[in-house]
């Protein structure tokens, strides 16, 4: 399996899993796959965060937030690894309960990743609402 193949079969698999907790309420498994070195940084779609304590209160914010997700997937349009860097380019298609109010919505996401004792954690995101353009 080449290295690309074993990342993106981390991303179908742990990053997978620690997204659909996240939005069912539990943040502990993101919070897991995110890298514990500096820097870290998130440009979410709701809000950003620099730093480990601003990362870490962004999860606890958002676990609080969503309360159950029927429905989520990834689409992946790109995504590499060589050596111990890695990235993904992709829509995330989610259908949740948001402060107790039912969403669907796309976010337009790219992410970066480092190796780190052997793991793939995330070190960066930046995601944001993705609305196509209307036909002028």
């Amino acid at each position: 399996m080449s290295e690309r193949d074993e990342f993106l079969a981390w991303i179908d698999t742990e990053w997978r899993a620690a997204e659909v907790a996240l939005h069912n309420g539990d943040p502990a498994p993101r919070a897991a796959i995110w890298s514990e070195r500096e820097p870290v940084t998130v440009f979410g779609a709701w809000r950003n965060a620099v730093g480990q304590q601003e990362v870490r209160e962004l999860f606890r914010v958002l676990g609080e937030r969503f309360t159950g997700s029927p429905d989520s997937s990834f689409e992946l349009v790109a995504g590499d690894a060589v050596g111990d860097l890695a990235y993904t380019v992709g829509y995330e298609h989610t259908q949740a309960s948001v402060d107790g109010e039912s969403k669907t919505y796309t976010l337009r996401v790219t992410q970066v990743y480092r190796r780190e004792d052997g793991d793939w954690k995330v070190v960066h995101r930046h995601g944001d609402d993705f609305s196509p353009l209307k036909e002028l």
